[in-house]
C-alpha cells in the first residue's frame, strides 16, 4: 500500500499503490487523488489512508460521466426545448361560463361607470368563486376593449378634473 505525505513533501510528484481489486493494481497520481478530494471525490477514509482510492470507483465515476455526456450530446437539445416548453406559462384559459355571465351582468347595469367599488368586486368574487385579481383583470380587459365613454362622461370627467387643479393652487 502506499505511503503517506511527509512534511514538506511535494504532492504533485508523489505516487502511491491503490488497492487491488478483482482485475487491477495501478498506481494512482497523488496531484490527482489531491484533486478528487477537493471535489469531494475521495472520502476522509481514504484521506487518512494516505490517498488510497478504489480504482472500481474512479472508473464508475469516468463511465458515468462518459454516460452523461453521451446523453447530453444526443438528447441535448430536445431536453432544451422540453425545459423551455415547461418553462412558458401556460394560459389557463376563459373563466367559466357562469362567472363570466354574472360579470357581464354587472357591466350591462353599470355601463356608464363600469368601475365596481372594493365591496362590489367582493360580492363579485364571492359569487362568482373567482379571486378579485381576476375580477380586476376582467373589468380592465373589459373597459379597454369594448368600453367608450360617452362624451358627456368625458367632458364631466375634465371639468371634476380642471375644478379639483384649481382647486388644489
Amino acid at each position: 500500500m502506499g505511503q503517506g505525505m511527509g512534511q514538506g513533501q511535494h504532492r504533485s510528484s508523489k505516487i502511491f499503490e491503490v488497492p487491488q481489486t478483482s482485475s487491477h493494481v495501478g498506481f494512482i497520481h497523488v496531484g490527482y487523488a489531491f484533486m478528487l478530494a477537493e471535489e469531494g471525490a475521495v472520502s476522509s477514509d481514504e484521506e487518512d489512508s494516505g490517498g488510497e482510492v478504489d480504482v472500481q470507483d474512479l472508473q464508475q465515476r469516468d463511465e458515468d460521466r462518459d454516460l452523461k455526456d453521451q446523453l447530453l450530446r444526443r438528447f441535448g437539445s430536445h431536453i432544451s426545448s422540453l425545459k423551455l416548453e415547461f418553462s412558458k406559462k401556460k394560459k389557463k384559459g376563459k373563466l367559466p361560463r357562469e362567472a363570466r355571465q354574472l360579470l357581464f351582468d354587472w357591466w350591462n347595469a353599470h355601463y356608464k361607470w363600469p368601475y365596481p367599488t372594493e365591496a362590489d368586486k367582493i360580492a363579485l368574487a364571492e359569487a362568482t368563486g373567482l379571486d378579485q385579481r381576476q375580477i380586476n383583470n376582467w373589468f380592465i380587459n373589459q373597459r379597454k376593449r369594448h368600453w367608450k365613454p360617452s362624451e358627456n362622461m368625458q367632458f364631466a370627467l375634465m371639468d371634476n378634473l380642471s375644478a379639483q387643479y384649481l382647486i388644489d393652487d
